[in-house]
């Protein structure tokens, strides 16, 4: 049986939490429960932290306003860093021009509306005229129609030879204790093998992600390294993989993708070793 770790004495260890969404700070009922005292007691002691989110369907205003409704206001815009803005700075550098064309929703096309282009939702395409078009986005998977959409997003590709940026890498997400849904990523791997052109992507467990907010960190205080950071996550294959691969500590927290009773089997099969697991990242008032 796997011995668990106490998530109160590890905190203690560091200065800056880096924390997933789903699982570990909400589900698909709500927030996971009391975890707004973990945050009470984060501010209490002065420490940062950040949220790592491949979540790209809203921008960080909106998934900011989404943690107040559910109770959690010590979350800010500032404090989500998704993935999502990893695609727009592609986009800015990359992509000069033209329109860049989506698959998500309205409220996830923020992401490259911000950067200098105009953007197009994929079910708006005319395949007859896609000359002006620079880059397909996978942003969301919802927002489009999985039949004729897809198809479409699949011609379009046959006909131009143009980026392909990949702003969510996580296959499916978890909607109760047994089931999951396909998320983007998911949708990614299988246009990527039916047109068989390499496209490109953003979120954990790649480093880019990590290197992003722990560029924000040392902004704020040039002290802080990465000993003293701990990233947070109830997934070995993405926050798990890429916190140890950043060269962070890190927590397995057993309230989303991973029972308890198969926690010990996942990691030894995997042999993606987190630095603790914890039951979850509650820290009790």
């Amino acid at each position: 049986m796997l011995n668990l770790d106490n998530f109160k004495e590890i905190a203690d260890n560091y200065q800056v939490f880096f924390f997933d969404a789903f699982g570990v700070l909400k589900n698909a009922h709500g927030l996971i429960p009391n975890i707004v005292d973990t945050f009470s007691y984060i501010r209490q002691q002065q420490k940062q932290f950040y949220i790592l989110t491949n979540d790209a369907s809203r921008s960080p205003q909106q998934l900011a306003e989404s943690y107040w409704r559910l109770g959690l206001h010590d979350v800010t815009a500032d404090s989500i860093i998704s993935s999502g803005m990893l695609a727009r700075e592609y986009l800015q550098l990359k992509v000069k021009q033209g329109t860049a064309v989506y698959l998500g929703t309205e409220d996830s096309a923020h992401y490259i509306e911000t950067a200098d282009l105009r953007t197009l939702s994929i079910s708006d395409v005319d395949l007859d005229n896609t000359a002006d078009i620079n880059a397909l986005v996978l942003l969301d998977d919802e927002g489009f129609d999985w039949n004729n959409d897809l198809n479409k997003a699949v011609n379009l590709l046959r006909r131009r030879t143009i980026p392909v940026i990949v702003a969510n890498t996580d296959n499916t997400y978890p909607t109760s204790k047994t089931q999951v849904a396909i998320a983007i990523g998911g949708v990614a791997d299988m246009l990527e093998n039916i047109v068989g052109k390499q496209f490109i992507r953003f979120g954990k467990p790649d480093a880019q992600l990590f290197m992003f907010a722990y560029e924000r960190v040392v902004a704020q205080n040039p002290a802080i390294g990465k000993k003293d950071i701990v990233m947070v996550g109830d997934t070995l294959r993405t926050d798990i993989s890429g916190g140890n691969k950043f060269g962070l500590d890190t927590v397995l927290v057993l309230t989303g993708n991973i029972p308890a009773e198969d926690a010990e089997i996942r990691i030894r099969s995997t042999g993606i070793i987190p630095t603790y697991v914890c039951e979850s990242a509650v820290i009790p008032v």
